[in-house]
């Protein structure tokens, strides 16, 4: 059974990491996965481009449409979701996964920085779904999804990067908000994030190598998320998943096949961390 044949789906990112494992998982049934990123040429420390990405996606069965686009930019989001009705005819998915990440305290975080991550994280969010609504109302179990994480507001979570977290959870908050506005379309939305440490490259550059022993392979996300989007969309909004919690309600129980090094203790995702 193939659970997203000819559906398209708009993600925001996806030109590695989990955006891509999601892009790839969704496209081995044969989907049109529809990638906005700014990636044209290889980075010194990221792999892969929006073009390489696609190539992936084509190469599991998927239909890639790649969209040179900064989500900062309304007239390049709307164009964007324009591009994807032309060349499939609706959309049926949108999947916020673009993200920027800068972990400091307040004082040593610069404004550019923070201007950075709320302008991707929080309005990018709220301006690709607000640009796909009108197509999702017309889609089949038309869901949003949003890769961010459990709302807490205990002040640990904002003490160390106060402007990173309250990027995040504004991504959370505009998924949240879009679960009780869209459910008299049947429209779901969602948000999905990691219970441990995932092996990408935001990991390894950004929060240090040394946690890679004991995180996940991306794929555990990826098989999350194909399982949330296969849910049927008018019972299954307002949610703040776990990866794992997910995979657990789907009959999943060796999750060892998902561990960088299956002896090693796992690393909590920092928002899960108790």
């Amino acid at each position: 059974m193939t659970n997203f044949k000819n559906k398209t789906i708009i993600m925001s990112g996806g030109s590695r990491g989990v955006g891509l494992e999601i892009a790839k998982a969704l496209g081995k049934d044969g989907a049109n996965i529809v990638i906005l990123a700014k990636t044209t040429e290889p980075h010194p420390t990221l792999p892969g481009t929006i073009f390489t990405a696609a190539e992936e996606i084509e190469k599991v069965g998927g239909t890639a449409l790649p969209v040179v686009c900064d989500i900062r930019f309304e007239e390049q989001v709307e164009s964007a979701v324009t591009q994807a009705v032309e060349k499939f005819g609706g959309i049926d998915i949108c999947i916020n996964n673009a993200s920027a990440i800068h972990l400091t305290d307040t004082i040593n975080t610069p404004m550019k920085r923070y201007d950075l991550m709320h302008n991707i994280n929080v309005r990018g969010t709220f301006m690709l779904s607000q640009k796909c609504i009108p197509h999702l109302k017309e889609g089949n179990n038309p869901h949003i999804l949003t890769l961010s994480p459990p709302i807490d507001i205990d002040r640990k979570w904002f003490g160390l990067t106060l402007a990173y977290t309250t990027a995040k959870y504004g991504m959370s908050l505009v998924a949240h908000g879009l679960a009780e506005e869209l459910q008299k379309y049947n429209i779901a939305s969602n948000c999905l994030w990691p219970r441990t440490s995932l092996d990408t490259a935001a990991v390894r550059n950004v929060i240090g190598s040394e946690l890679i022993k004991g995180s996940r392979k991306p794929s555990i996300y990826a098989d999350a998320a194909y399982a949330v989007l296969k849910r049927e969309s008018s019972t299954c909004t307002g949610n703040f998943f776990l990866d794992q919690d997910v995979l657990e309600e789907e009959g999943v129980t060796d999750f060892d096949k998902y561990a960088i090094d299956p002896d090693a203790t796992l690393v909590s995702d920092f928002f899960c961390r108790r």
